[in-house]
């Protein structure tokens, strides 16, 4: 009686098998249904008729719905994708926006770390230039990156020697990182370069062609004054001035700034009120309309 009932079990289960692999929504079972049936199976449960009738209700019109669920699971699959690749772009650049530090904000010490090594480093350059040549100065720091470099090498490969490591070159990722300017950013950094320059030309022109008389004569003032700058002071030494100024006058200027701008707004109107005044007296000299 039981041979007879686990036969007819596996009848209706081959049955709704075939029902279900015409509409391709489960994997194949007919490999396990065609196998020999054990001496003893379990009594099929009041329940497995009514399982049947539902297998093949929903196998009728599984192609369609598995063509739905199919495009929903699609569509879900590339949106997903697309906002991951979104996301992993969006990270990629708020953190090659955070890495990069712009002058201002090494000027304005945003990140003090970051900026004191920026003024250390060029102030020693300059400090170093001021007593030694600048062939000197070049030479003895490609000989101190030369020694790093070859020391590091060395330790590695002694140290690959007694692991018995094959690690490779250990400044691999750096040689075969492509290290050349492509030919778009060198013509657009020209081309920003040449604007400026032709800028330059143009003003220099006018100021030594005496385009506007009172603008030549504030640059024969400021000559005059770097005359006495230069006896007292050299290149270097001004460029050390500088480089001090640049690191210590924006912090100060950012505290005080409301104080300092009514300084500089009664210096600048005395100027003013002094240049037009020597405008008017002036023989030749260009008046400047209020636009300008």
């Amino acid at each position: 009686m039981c041979d007879m009932m686990s036969k007819a079990y596996l009848t209706c289960l081959r049955d709704a098998h075939e029902r279900l692999r015409s509409a391709m929504f489960f994997p194949p079972l007919l490999p396990l249904l065609h196998s020999d049936p054990p001496a003893r199976l379990a009594p099929p449960s009041p329940l497995a008729p009514l399982r049947s009738d539902v297998a093949v209700k929903f196998g009728s019109n599984s192609g369609f719905l598995g063509g739905e669920i199919r495009e929903k699971m699609d569509s879900m699959t590339q949106s997903a994708q697309i906002s991951s690749s979104q996301g992993f772009a969006d990270g990629q650049n708020s953190a090659a926006k955070e890495s990069k530090l712009s002058v201002k904000d090494l000027i304005h010490w945003r990140d003090p770390k970051k900026s004191g090594v920026v003024f250390g480093l060029s102030l020693l350059m300059l400090l170093s230039l001021a007593a030694f040549s600048v062939i000197s100065v070049a030479s003895y720091l490609l000989l101190a990156l030369l020694i790093v470099t070859i020391s590091f090498r060395i330790y590695k490969s002694v140290l690959q020697a007694v692991q018995k490591s094959n690690d490779g070159h250990p400044f691999k990722m750096l040689i075969n990182k492509d290290v050349s300017i492509p030919p778009e950013t060198f013509r657009k950094h020209v081309d920003a370069s040449l604007t400026y320059i032709n800028r330059g030309l143009k003003q220099m022109s006018r100021l030594f062609l005496v385009e506007d008389l009172v603008d030549s004569l504030k640059l024969a003032v400021v000559m005059w004054l770097l005359t006495y700058v230069g006896a007292v002071f050299n290149g270097i030494t001004l460029l050390i001035l500088a480089d001090i100024l640049l690191f210590a006058v924006p912090p100060v200027y950012e505290k005080n700034k409301t104080q300092i701008d009514q300084y500089i707004d009664v210096v600048r109107t005395q100027v003013n009120a002094t240049v037009a005044k020597l405008q008017e007296k002036l023989p030749g000299a260009v008046k400047r309309s209020k636009t300008e």
